[in-house]
C-alpha cells in the first residue's frame, strides 16, 4: 500500500483523531503516524483536498522574495551582491551555473507539483467518495495548478517535456523528450478548458483557483505563444543565435497562421474581459484626477479587488498568493526587505532610473532630461502611479523609528547629499538618512537613488523593519487580460477596440487618452504595460517575447545623484526637501563598472537546463546557446 507524505497542519490534526480512535484495536501498528494511505486519502473528500491545497504550496512566496525577478529586468537592481543575480543579467548563465532562479520557476520544483497534479488527476477523475461536486472542484483545481505549472516552465524554459501521468516504481523508462512548443500550448490550453467546465459555478475561498482563473491563465498562455519569440521565422530573422538552432521546433510554431494565434489569444482574453463585476473602476470616460489616480493604483498594489474583499464592489485579483500575520513567511517582510536603509530595512530590489525615466508626465508627454522644466523638478506632475510605486528623493513616508525621529520629524525619503548648517555656523554637506552613507546604516542604501513601494503596507503601524504585512501577490489579475486583449486587437489591427480598453485602465490611473494607431499604438501600449503590471514578474518575458530584450534589460543600470545647495539667506539646520530654502541638482548617471555589467546575449531569450536534469534524462535537448 502505497503512503503519501501529509504537511498541512491541519491534516496531521485529522489524522491525530483517526489513529487515537483505532489505537485501541492496533496497539502495535507500525503504520507511520505522519503518512496516509492513497485508499484513505482518495476515498476521504477532506484528505482528498488537503492533497490539492498542498499543491498549491508550488506558487513559494508569489514574487515577493527577497531577491525578486524585478531585478533580473530594467525595472531594478539587486542591492546586495553574491546571489546569482549578475550571472543572469550579465548574460553568464549556463548548465552549470543558471544563476538565481526563484523557486517558482524551478525544473525539478515543479515537476514534483506536477506529479502531484497527475496523482489528483487519476484518483479524482473516478471519485471513491459520493460528494460528487467536491470531487469535480478539486479535479478542476489539479487541472488548473498543472496546467499553471507547465506555463511557468514553459516561458522560462520554452517548451519541456509533457507528463500527464504519475510514474510509478518499476517504469521500463523513466526519460522522455521534450514535447514541440506548439503541442505544450494546446496541453496547457486544453489543461485551462477541462479546469474551466469543472469550475464554472463553484465559488472557492480566496487564494484558490475559479474558471475565471483557469481562462486568464488560458489567455495568457496564447497571448505569449502569438508573440515574436515563439514565431521561429520572426525570431530566427532576429536572433542569429535561434536561426542556428537545430531543433527550433522547442521553441515557438515553425508554421501555421501566426494571425489565427493571435486571434485565438484575443477570443481568449476576451472571455475574461467581458466577464460582469470584474475589473476595478474599469467603467470610466475620462480620467479621474491625478490624486484619485494614485489611490486607485495603491488599492490595486495592496490587495484590493481580491475575490475575498471586492474593491468598489470589483473583482481585479483573480487569484493571489495571500499572506497571514499568523505564519511567519518571506512574503510578509516585502518593506525589510526592500525599503530604506534609514528606516533599518534592507533596501533591496531598488528601482532603476531606466523605469523612472519610462513614466510619462501626467499630462501624457514622454519626460525628457533635455526639456529644462523636466530635469529641474523630474518627481514632479508624473504619471500618478509612479507615486504609488517608486519612493524617490523628497517623497513622504512613514515616521521614522524612535533613533531617527530627530534627525527626520518630516519623514521624508532621503537619497541625496544636502547643505546644511552646524552649530558653529558653518556649512556643510549632509549625506541623506537613506544614502550609502547614511548616518544610520552605511552599508545597505540605494545604488540607484530610489527605494520600492509598491506592495509595502503604508501603514504608518506597520513597522517594516520587524512587523509582518500580509498584502497578496498577484499571480492572475483582470488588468493583466485586459493587456493581452489590447495587444492582440493591436497585433491584428483593431486600433479603436485596443485604445477604448487601453484608455480605461489609464483613466483608472489618472492619464489621458491615447489616440495613436499603428507601431506608434503598439509602443504606447508596450509601455503603458511596464508601468501597469511593473514588479508582477511580466517585464522578464515580455521584453524577450516581444524580443526588444537587448535594448530594454540589456541596457546599463541608470541612476540618480542629486545634491542640494542652500539659497542665499538660508541657514537650515535640520534638513527636509524645501525648494525654498534650497537649490536643487538632479544628475542622472550609470551605474560604476564593476558592481553589476548588465550585457545581453541572444542565449537569454530562454534560461537553460541543468546540467543535473540533462544528466538524469538524456533524452533533453539543451536551449540554445548553452551546447
Amino acid at each position: 500500500m502505497k503512503n503519501i507524505p501529509i504537511t498541512l497542519k491541519y491534516m496531521g490534526v485529522c489524522l491525530s483523531l483517526l489513529f487515537i480512535t483505532s489505537c485501541k484495536d492496533d496497539f502495535v501498528s507500525t503504520r507511520p503516524l505522519g503518512e496516509v494511505s492513497e485508499e484513505v486519502t482518495w476515498s476521504d473528500p477532506a484528505l482528498a483536498e488537503a492533497f490539492v491545497l498542498d499543491i498549491y504550496n508550488g506558487l513559494g512566496q508569489g514574487g515577493l522574495d527577497e531577491q525578486m525577478q524585478a531585478s533580473l529586468t530594467d525595472e531594478a537592481m539587486f542591492t546586495h551582491p553574491g546571489r546569482g543575480i549578475n550571472t543572469i543579467t550579465e548574460s553568464r548563465s549556463n548548465a552549470a551555473d543558471q544563476g538565481w532562479i526563484n523557486g517558482t520557476y524551478s525544473w525539478s520544483e515543479l515537476y514534483k507539483r506536477i506529479r502531484a497534479t497527475n496523482l489528483a488527476i487519476v484518483n479524482l477523475t473516478e471519485s471513491k467518495f459520493d460528494d460528487t461536486n467536491k470531487a469535480n472542484s478539486l479535479l478542476g483545481e489539479a487541472y488548473f495548478l498543472r496546467g499553471y505549472y507547465y506555463q511557468q516552465l514553459l516561458r522560462f524554459y520554452g517548451s519541456i517535456p509533457l507528463i500527464d501521468k504519475p510514474y510509478e516504481l518499476g517504469e521500463e523508462d523513466y526519460t522522455l523528450e521534450r514535447s514541440t512548443y506548439e503541442d505544450c500550448v494546446n496541453f496547457i490550453v486544453s489543461d485551462c478548458d477541462k479546469a474551466v467546465e469543472l469550475l464554472t459555478g463553484v465559488t472557492n475561498p480566496a487564494g484558490r483557483a475559479n474558471a475565471i482563473a483557469a481562462l486568464a491563465l488560458k489567455a495568457r498562455v496564447l497571448t505569449y505563444a502569438a508573440s515574436d519569440l515563439h514565431d521561429v521565422p520572426t525570431a530566427s530573422s532576429k536572433s542569429p543565435t535561434i536561426a542556428a538552432f537545430s531543433n527550433k521546433e522547442y521553441l515557438g510554431y515553425v508554421s501555421g497562421d501566426r494571425t489565427e494565434r493571435w486571434q485565438k489569444a484575443k477570443d481568449a482574453a476576451f472571455a475574461v474581459v467581458n466577464q460582469t463585476n470584474y475589473g476595478y473602476k474599469m467603467n470610466l470616460s475620462a480620467p479621474v484626477s491625478p490624486a484619485e489616480g494614485t489611490e486607485n493604483y495603491k488599492t490595486l498594489s495592496l490587495g484590493g479587488g481580491s475575490n475575498a474583499v471586492p474593491a468598489d464592489g470589483a473583482v481585479e485579483l483573480l487569484l493571489g498568493r495571500f499572506f497571514s500575520e499568523l505564519k511567519d513567511e518571506g512574503g510578509n517582510y516585502v518593506g525589510r526587505n526592500n525599503g530604506p536603509n534609514g528606516y533599518h530595512n534592507w533596501a533591496g530590489n531598488t528601482p532603476i532610473q531606466n523605469l523612472v525615466d519610462d513614466y510619462e508626465m501626467v499630462d501624457g508627454s514622454q519626460f525628457s532630461w533635455t526639456n529644462p522644466v523636466h530635469a529641474s523638478a523630474p518627481y514632479q506632475n508624473r504619471d500618478p502611479r509612479f507615486y504609488a510605486t517608486v519612493l524617490y528623493d523628497g517623497a513622504d513616508w512613514k515616521p521614522r523609528t524612535n533613533d531617527v525621529k530627530g534627525l527626520d520629524p518630516f519623514n521624508q525619503i532621503q537619497t541625496g547629499q544636502y547643505e546644511v548648517v552646524n552649530s558653529s555656523g558653518s556649512i556643510t554637506v549632509q549625506a541623506g538618512l537613506d544614502t550609502r552613507t547614511s548616518s544610520i546604516e552605511d552599508w545597505n542604501g540605494t545604488q540607484t537613488g530610489y527605494y520600492f513601494r509598491k506592495f509595502t503596507d503604508p501603514d504608518p503601524a506597520i513597522i517594516d523593519q520587524n512587523t509582518r504585512q500580509t498584502i497578496p501577490w498577484p499571480v492572475l489579475k483582470y488588468t493583466e487580460a485586459v493587456l493581452n486583449y489590447v495587444e492582440a486587437c493591436i497585433e491584428l489591427g483593431q486600433d479603436g477596440e485596443a485604445r477604448n480598453w487601453l484608455n480605461k485602465i489609464r483613466f483608472r490611473s489618472g492619464m489621458p487618452a491615447i489616440t495613436e494607431s499603428g507601431d506608434e499604438l503598439r509602443q504606447r501600449y508596450r509601455n503603458e504595460r511596464r508601468i501597469e503590471l511593473v514588479y508582477e514578474e511580466h517585464r522578464f518575458f515580455d521584453a524577450r517575447r516581444w524580443m526588444i530584450a537587448p535594448n530594454t534589460i540589456g541596457s546599463k543600470i541608470g541612476l540618480i545623484r542629486i545634491g542640494a545647495t542652500l539659497k542665499d539667506g538660508k541657514k537650515v539646520q535640520v534638513y527636509h526637501y524645501d525648494p525654498e530654502s534650497y537649490t536643487y541638482k538632479y544628475t542622472p548617471s550609470d551605474l560604476d563598472p564593476g558592481i553589476e555589467n548588465r550585457q545581453w546575449l541572444d542565449k537569454m531569450y530562454f534560461m537553460p537546463i541543468s546540467r543535473d536534469e540533462i544528466n538524469r534524462n538524456t533524452k533533453l535537448t539543451q536551449n540554445p546557446g548553452y551546447e
